[in-house]
C-alpha cells in the first residue's frame, strides 16, 4: 500500500519484479514510435560559417576612425537590414526556397520562415576586449537541401561584409561632409570678424590698446612746441611794437622837416590838441554843454583833429605812400619799415603752426580720452574673432582628419569583416536528430512505465509484508503465514544446505 508508510529501495524493488512487464513495454514502444516519426521528418541541414572583425590596419595614432558607433550596435543594425523583405525575397526567388509552400503560405509567412533559419551569434572573446566584446560572430542558415544551405549562407556572409564596408564608408563620407559644411560656415564667419575687426583697426587708427604711450608722449611733445611757439609769437609781438614806436618816431621827426607853411608839424599839432582838450575839460566842469565857450572849444578841437589827420596822412600812411614818397624816406626809415614786414610774416607764421598744433592737440586729446572705450570694443572684436579663428582650426583639423579616415575606409584598409571558414557543406542533417530523439523516447518511455506502474501501487489496497500491516492497522503482528511461494523458496534452499553437508 502506497502512501501509508515510509517506502524504502526494497520496496522499489519488489514493485519492479512484480510489474516488470508494464515498465519494459512503454521503454522498448516509445523509442520505436520516436525513431518512425523522426523518418517522416524533412532533414534540415546547417551551414555555418564564422566571421572575423579585423581592426583598422593604420594605427589609431595616425588616422582615427570617424566611426564611432560599437560593432555590437552595428552588426545588430545590419542585421535588421539583411533580413528585411527587400533583401530576402530576391535570395528566396533566385534559390527557390520553399517552393512547396509557396502557394500555401503567404510572402510574410515565408520571409519569417527564413529569418528563423539564420542564426547570427557573437564570438565571445574572454582574453580581449579590442572590439566592444566582439571579436567574430558566426553566421549559419538551415535548408531542406545541403548545397543550398551552403549557398544561401554564402549569400548572407557576403551581404554582411559588403553591409559594413558601406556602413562605414558611408558614416565616413556622411561626416566629412558634416564637416566640410560646417568649416565653410566658420571660414564665413571668420572672414566676418576679420572684416569688422580691419575696419575697426582702420577706423581707429593709432587709437588701439598700446597707442596710449605713443600718443601721450607725441602730446607732450606738441605742448611743449605750442609753448615755444606762443613765446616766439610773445616775443615776435614785442619786437612788432617796438618797430611800430621806432617807425612813428622817425617818421614825425622826418615830417617835422618836410612841413612848410601853417600847418605846422605833428608835434605842435599834439600839443595843441591836447591843451584844448584840457580847457574842454574845464569848461565842461564849469559849464553845460550849450555854453557858447564850451561849443567854440570843442569847434577848434575838431578843426585841430582835421588837421592832425591830413598831417598825419602826410606822413604816416605807409599804404597810401607812392614809391617816390617812399624813395624820398631816410635809408633807416625804409629798414625798419622792412624789418616791421618781415616780422609781421613771422607773426602769421607762428599764428598758423599754433593753429595747427592745437588742432592736433586736441585730436590726441580725443584719442586719449576715447582710448578707454575703443580698448573695450576692441577687445571685445578680438575675442570674437580669436574664438571664431580656432573654432575654424579646429574643424579644419577635424575635416583633414575625417578625410584620412573616409580615404581609408574607400581603401579598404579599416576595420572590416574577413571570412575566417567558408560556409560549411553539411554531411548529414542537423534536425531532426534520430538518436538524440530515440534516446529521449527511451528515457520517456521508462518514465511512462514507471509512472504506469506508481498509479497502479497506488491503487492496489493489498497488504504485503508485515510492515505493511502494521502501517495501515497500527497493531503487532502475532502470525504471519508464508506464500507458496516462500515456503517452496525455502524448502529449495534446505535442500540445498542438506546437499552441500553430505
Amino acid at each position: 500500500m502506497l502512501g501509508s508508510r515510509q517506502l524504502t529501495w526494497s520496496d522499489y524493488v519488489s514493485m519492479a519484479r512484480r510489474r516488470w512487464w508494464i515498465i519494459l513495454i512503454p521503454t522498448i514502444l516509445v523509442p520505436v514510435i520516436t525513431y518512425g516519426v523522426c523518418l517522416l521528418i524533412p532533414n534540415q541541414y546547417t551551414s555555418k560559417t564564422s566571421v572575423l572583425v579585423e581592426q583598422q590596419k593604420v594605427p589609431d595614432t595616425f588616422v582615427k576612425s570617424v566611426v564611432a558607433e560599437e560593432i555590437n550596435h552595428r552588426l545588430a543594425t545590419m542585421q535588421e537590414q539583411i533580413l528585411s523583405r527587400t533583401r530576402l525575397q530576391p535570395i528566396i526567388e533566385r534559390f527557390g526556397l520553399y517552393k512547396n509552400e509557396a502557394g500555401k503560405k503567404a510572402t510574410e509567412e515565408l520571409l519569417e520562415k527564413m529569418r528563423k533559419s539564420i542564426s547570427v551569434s557573437a564570438v565571445k572573446a574572454d582574453f580581449g576586449d579590442r572590439t566592444g566584446g566582439l571579436p567574430g560572430f558566426y553566421i549559419s542558415f538551415t535548408a531542406d537541401d545541403p548545397k543550398v544551405a551552403q549557398q544561401v549562407c554564402a549569400e548572407i556572409t557576403s551581404m554582411f561584409v559588403n553591409e559594413n564596408l558601406r556602413v562605414r564608408e558611408q558614416h565616413a563620407q556622411g561626416t566629412t561632409d558634416f564637416l566640410k559644411s560646417q568649416v565653410e560656415e566658420a571660414k564665413r564667419h571668420l572672414d566676418e570678424q576679420d572684416a569688422k575687426l580691419a575696419e575697426f583697426k582702420t577706423r581707429y587708427l593709432n587709437q588701439l590698446p598700446g597707442d596710449e604711450q605713443t600718443n601721450l608722449a607725441m602730446l607732450n611733445g606738441l605742448n611743449g612746441r605750442l609753448e615755444a611757439i606762443n613765446q616766439a609769437i610773445s616775443q615776435a609781438q614785442q619786437q612788432k611794437t617796438y618797430l611800430e614806436g621806432m617807425i612813428a618816431r622817425q617818421t614825425s621827426e622826418w615830417k617835422s622837416s618836410q612841413v612848410e607853411g601853417g600847418v605846422g608839424t605833428p608835434i605842435d599839432l599834439e600839443k595843441k590838441r591836447t591843451d584844448l582838450q584840457a580847457q574842454l575839460l574845464d569848461l565842461q566842469t564849469r559849464y553845460t554843454a550849450d555854453h557858447p565857450d564850451v561849443i567854440k572849444t570843442k569847434s577848434l578841437l575838431a578843426q585841430l583833429d582835421k588837421k592832425l589827420d591830413a598831417a598825419n596822412a602826410a606822413g604816416n600812411d605807409t599804404k597810401t605812400a607812392t614809391p617816390k614818397d617812399l624813395a624820398a624816406e631816410p635809408r633807416e626809415l625804409v629798414q625798419l619799415r622792412l624789418s616791421l614786414k618781415q616780422n609781421d610774416d613771422v607773426i602769421k607764421a607762428k599764428q598758423a603752426q599754433q593753429e595747427q598744433v592745437q588742432k592736433d592737440i586736441r585730436t590726441f586729446q580725443g584719442r586719449i580720452s576715447a582710448s578707454p572705450l575703443v580698448e573695450e570694443q576692441y577687445k571685445a572684436l578680438t575675442r570674437d574673432y580669436t574664438s571664431a579663428q580656432t573654432f575654424y582650426e579646429d574643424l579644419l583639423k577635424k575635416q583633414r582628419e575625417s578625410e584620412m579616415a573616409t580615404d581609408l575606409e574607400k581603401r579598404q584598409q579599416g576595420e572590416q569583416f574577413r571570412v575566417l571558414d567558408p560556409p560549411s557543406l553539411p554531411e548529414k542533417p542537423t534536425f531532426p536528430d534520430r538518436l538524440t530523439f530515440t534516446l529521449g523516447g527511451l528515457v520517456g518511455g521508462l518514465f511512462l512505465g514507471g509512472g504506469i506502474v506508481a498509479l497502479l501501487e497506488a491503487k492496489d489496497q493489498s497488504f504485503r509484508t508485515e510492515t505493511d500491516v502494521v502501517a495501515a492497522l497500527k497493531l503487532p503482528v502475532l502470525v504471519s503465514l508464508p506464500t507458496i511461494e516462500e515456503a517452496a523458496a525455502d524448502q529449495a534452499r534446505s535442500k540445498k544446505k542438506v546437499y552441500a553437508g553430505v
